[in-house]
Protein backbone atom coordinates (compact mmCIF):
# COMPACT_ATOMS: atom_id res chain seq x y z
CA UNK A 1 0.00 0.00 0.00
CA UNK A 2 1.34 3.53 -1.03
CA UNK A 3 1.89 6.12 1.61
CA UNK A 4 -0.56 8.59 -0.64
CA UNK A 5 -3.64 5.94 -0.11
CA UNK A 6 -2.35 5.10 3.62
CA UNK A 7 -2.78 8.57 4.83
CA UNK A 8 -6.30 8.84 3.17
CA UNK A 9 -7.29 5.86 5.08
CA UNK A 10 -6.21 7.42 7.90
CA UNK A 11 -8.08 10.74 7.87
CA UNK A 12 -11.29 9.28 6.60
CA UNK A 13 -11.60 6.89 9.84
CA UNK A 14 -10.49 9.99 11.51
CA UNK A 15 -13.48 11.90 9.80
CA UNK A 16 -10.93 14.69 8.84
CA UNK A 17 -11.11 14.54 5.20
CA UNK A 18 -13.02 17.98 4.74
CA UNK A 19 -11.89 19.63 7.96
CA UNK A 20 -10.28 22.70 8.25
CA UNK A 21 -10.47 22.75 12.39
CA UNK A 22 -8.05 23.08 14.67
CA UNK A 23 -8.12 18.92 14.65
CA UNK A 24 -6.15 18.78 11.44
CA UNK A 25 -4.03 16.18 11.52
CA UNK A 26 -0.42 16.35 9.58
CA UNK A 27 1.74 13.97 7.87
CA UNK A 28 4.28 13.78 10.52
CA UNK A 29 1.75 13.01 12.91
CA UNK A 30 0.49 9.89 10.92
CA UNK A 31 3.79 8.88 10.51
CA UNK A 32 4.66 8.57 14.04
CA UNK A 33 1.47 7.06 14.95
CA UNK A 34 1.54 4.50 12.22
CA UNK A 35 5.33 4.01 13.32
CA UNK A 36 4.44 3.54 17.16
CA UNK A 37 1.03 1.30 16.13
CA UNK A 38 3.49 -0.96 13.94
CA UNK A 39 5.82 -1.07 17.16
CA UNK A 40 2.88 -1.87 19.80
CA UNK A 41 1.22 -4.09 17.37
CA UNK A 42 4.10 -6.38 16.81
CA UNK A 43 4.83 -6.57 20.82
CA UNK A 44 1.40 -7.26 21.79
CA UNK A 45 0.87 -10.02 19.52
CA UNK A 46 4.52 -11.96 19.41
CA UNK A 47 3.80 -11.82 23.28
CA UNK A 48 0.22 -13.10 22.96
CA UNK A 49 -1.89 -9.94 24.75
CA UNK A 50 -4.39 -10.03 22.27
CA UNK A 51 -7.70 -10.80 22.51
CA UNK A 52 -7.24 -14.78 20.90
CA UNK A 53 -4.35 -15.16 23.57
CA UNK A 54 -2.04 -16.11 20.38
CA UNK A 55 1.78 -15.30 21.03
CA UNK A 56 4.32 -15.69 18.45
CA UNK A 57 3.86 -19.01 15.59
CA UNK A 58 1.32 -20.46 18.06
CA UNK A 59 -1.01 -20.37 14.82
CA UNK A 60 -0.58 -20.55 10.71
CA UNK A 61 -1.77 -16.81 11.06
CA UNK A 62 0.96 -15.42 13.35
CA UNK A 63 4.04 -17.55 11.68
CA UNK A 64 2.31 -16.00 8.29
CA UNK A 65 2.56 -12.44 9.69
CA UNK A 66 5.55 -12.05 11.40
CA UNK A 67 7.69 -14.20 9.22
CA UNK A 68 8.86 -11.09 7.34
CA UNK A 69 10.29 -9.36 10.17
CA UNK A 70 12.55 -12.86 11.20
CA UNK A 71 16.71 -12.70 10.81
CA UNK A 72 19.55 -15.24 11.48
CA UNK A 73 22.62 -13.63 11.60
CA UNK A 74 25.93 -15.13 12.50
CA UNK A 75 26.99 -13.34 15.80
CA UNK A 76 30.80 -13.67 16.96
CA UNK A 77 31.01 -15.12 20.48
CA UNK A 78 34.24 -14.20 22.27
CA UNK A 79 35.99 -17.25 25.18
CA UNK A 80 35.74 -16.05 28.86
CA UNK A 81 36.48 -19.05 30.11
CA UNK A 82 33.26 -21.07 31.93
CA UNK A 83 30.95 -19.40 28.71
CA UNK A 84 31.48 -17.06 25.34
CA UNK A 85 30.05 -13.93 25.15
CA UNK A 86 28.92 -12.63 21.85
CA UNK A 87 29.28 -9.09 20.52
CA UNK A 88 26.54 -6.59 20.80
CA UNK A 89 22.80 -7.69 19.33
CA UNK A 90 21.79 -5.92 15.87
CA UNK A 91 20.27 -2.47 16.45
CA UNK A 92 17.32 -3.88 14.86
CA UNK A 93 16.96 -6.54 17.71
CA UNK A 94 13.16 -7.07 19.08
CA UNK A 95 12.70 -10.71 20.07
CA UNK A 96 14.58 -13.88 20.76
CA UNK A 97 13.71 -16.96 18.52
CA UNK A 98 16.80 -19.19 19.22
CA UNK A 99 20.28 -19.50 19.13
CA UNK A 100 22.18 -22.31 16.62
CA UNK A 101 25.80 -23.47 18.21
CA UNK A 102 28.22 -25.56 16.41
CA UNK A 103 30.96 -26.52 19.12
CA UNK A 104 34.17 -28.58 19.69
CA UNK A 105 36.63 -30.36 21.15
CA UNK A 106 39.19 -32.52 20.92
CA UNK A 107 37.59 -35.21 19.45
CA UNK A 108 34.98 -33.75 17.59
CA UNK A 109 34.24 -30.44 15.41
CA UNK A 110 31.39 -28.78 14.63
CA UNK A 111 28.84 -30.53 16.34
CA UNK A 112 25.94 -28.85 16.63
CA UNK A 113 24.30 -28.34 20.08
CA UNK A 114 20.62 -27.40 21.49
CA UNK A 115 20.72 -23.74 23.12
CA UNK A 116 18.34 -23.23 26.31
CA UNK A 117 17.50 -19.81 26.80
CA UNK A 118 17.35 -19.66 30.41
CA UNK A 119 16.79 -17.04 33.48
CA UNK A 120 19.99 -15.19 34.67
CA UNK A 121 18.92 -15.84 38.30
CA UNK A 122 18.65 -19.34 37.55
CA UNK A 123 22.35 -20.42 36.28
CA UNK A 124 24.24 -21.36 39.17
CA UNK A 125 21.73 -23.24 39.97
CA UNK A 126 21.41 -25.17 36.57
CA UNK A 127 25.80 -25.53 36.06
CA UNK A 128 25.29 -27.46 39.44
CA UNK A 129 22.54 -29.56 38.19
CA UNK A 130 23.68 -32.59 35.58
CA UNK A 131 20.57 -32.62 33.95
CA UNK A 132 20.53 -29.23 32.78
CA UNK A 133 24.53 -28.28 32.75
CA UNK A 134 26.68 -28.15 29.38
CA UNK A 135 27.59 -31.14 27.95
CA UNK A 136 29.07 -32.01 24.98
CA UNK A 137 28.13 -35.83 25.13
CA UNK A 138 24.29 -35.06 24.96
CA UNK A 139 24.79 -31.88 22.43
CA UNK A 140 23.28 -29.62 24.60
CA UNK A 141 23.97 -26.36 26.67
CA UNK A 142 22.31 -23.53 28.36
CA UNK A 143 22.45 -19.76 27.35
CA UNK A 144 21.80 -16.32 28.70
CA UNK A 145 20.70 -12.69 27.91
CA UNK A 146 23.03 -9.80 29.65
CA UNK A 147 23.96 -6.23 28.70
CA UNK A 148 22.52 -6.62 25.01
CA UNK A 149 24.97 -9.81 24.62
CA UNK A 150 24.52 -13.53 24.80
CA UNK A 151 26.44 -15.75 27.01
CA UNK A 152 26.95 -19.46 26.10
CA UNK A 153 27.85 -21.20 28.77
CA UNK A 154 30.63 -24.07 28.29
CA UNK A 155 31.70 -25.71 31.70
CA UNK A 156 35.08 -25.73 29.70
CA UNK A 157 33.78 -28.59 27.76
CA UNK A 158 34.24 -27.35 24.32
CA UNK A 159 34.87 -24.66 22.11
CA UNK A 160 31.96 -22.58 20.50
CA UNK A 161 32.63 -22.79 16.50
CA UNK A 162 30.00 -20.86 15.76
CA UNK A 163 26.66 -18.82 16.73
CA UNK A 164 23.89 -18.02 14.46
CA UNK A 165 21.48 -15.91 16.38
CA UNK A 166 17.54 -16.07 14.90
CA UNK A 167 15.36 -12.78 16.06
CA UNK A 168 12.75 -10.64 15.58
CA UNK A 169 13.88 -7.41 14.24
CA UNK A 170 12.07 -4.25 14.50
CA UNK A 171 9.37 -3.41 11.72
CA UNK A 172 11.06 -0.37 9.14
CA UNK A 173 9.40 2.69 10.41
CA UNK A 174 7.54 4.88 7.07
CA UNK A 175 8.77 7.72 5.86
CA UNK A 176 6.38 10.44 3.63
CA UNK A 177 8.67 12.08 1.34
CA UNK A 178 8.64 15.85 1.91
CA UNK A 179 6.92 15.21 5.20
CA UNK A 180 9.12 17.47 8.28
CA UNK A 181 9.42 15.92 11.35
CA UNK A 182 9.26 18.86 13.98
CA UNK A 183 10.99 16.94 16.73
CA UNK A 184 14.06 15.84 14.79
CA UNK A 185 13.59 18.94 12.25
CA UNK A 186 14.39 16.95 9.44
CA UNK A 187 12.42 16.85 5.90
CA UNK A 188 12.20 13.27 4.72
CA UNK A 189 13.50 12.68 1.28
CA UNK A 190 12.33 9.61 0.26
CA UNK A 191 9.08 7.76 0.59
CA UNK A 192 9.57 4.54 2.33
CA UNK A 193 5.80 2.32 2.03
CA UNK A 194 4.71 0.06 4.84
CA UNK A 195 6.86 -3.69 4.28
CA UNK A 196 3.40 -5.59 5.61
CA UNK A 197 1.31 -7.23 3.30
CA UNK A 198 -1.52 -5.17 2.62
CA UNK A 199 -4.38 -6.89 5.15
CA UNK A 200 -1.82 -6.77 8.19
CA UNK A 201 -1.62 -2.67 6.73
CA UNK A 202 -5.05 -2.16 6.94
CA UNK A 203 -4.68 -3.51 10.60
CA UNK A 204 -1.89 -0.98 11.48
CA UNK A 205 -3.93 1.96 9.83
CA UNK A 206 -6.76 0.88 12.81
CA UNK A 207 -3.35 1.28 15.33
CA UNK A 208 -2.64 4.57 14.24
CA UNK A 209 -6.36 5.70 13.87
CA UNK A 210 -6.70 4.57 17.72
CA UNK A 211 -3.72 6.29 18.41
CA UNK A 212 -4.56 9.90 16.54
CA UNK A 213 -8.26 9.67 18.14
CA UNK A 214 -7.13 9.34 21.78
CA UNK A 215 -4.67 12.28 20.90
CA UNK A 216 -7.44 14.58 20.05
CA UNK A 217 -10.05 12.96 22.59
CA UNK A 218 -12.17 11.58 19.85
CA UNK A 219 -13.23 8.66 21.70
CA UNK A 220 -15.84 7.03 18.84
CA UNK A 221 -13.06 6.92 16.31
CA UNK A 222 -11.16 5.78 18.99
CA UNK A 223 -13.39 2.69 20.29
CA UNK A 224 -14.12 1.93 16.97
CA UNK A 225 -10.28 1.56 15.55
CA UNK A 226 -9.50 -0.41 18.94
CA UNK A 227 -12.13 -3.06 18.06
CA UNK A 228 -11.49 -3.59 14.59
CA UNK A 229 -7.88 -4.25 15.64
CA UNK A 230 -8.96 -6.39 17.84
CA UNK A 231 -11.47 -8.35 15.57
CA UNK A 232 -8.91 -8.36 12.90
CA UNK A 233 -5.89 -10.56 15.06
Amino acid sequence: MNNTLLQLKVKQRLNKLASNDYDNIECWQIVEAFNKGQFDWCRRNLHGTNIVREGDEQSTTRIDDFQILLRTIIIPATDKNDYYETDLLPDNYLRWKRLSVKASNDCCKNRKMVVYLVENGDIDILLRDSNYKPSFDWAETIATLEGDRIKIYTNNEFEVAEARLTFYRYPISIQVKGCNNPGLNITSTLNVECEFKDDITEVLIDEAVKILAGDIESFNQMQRAQQSVENNN
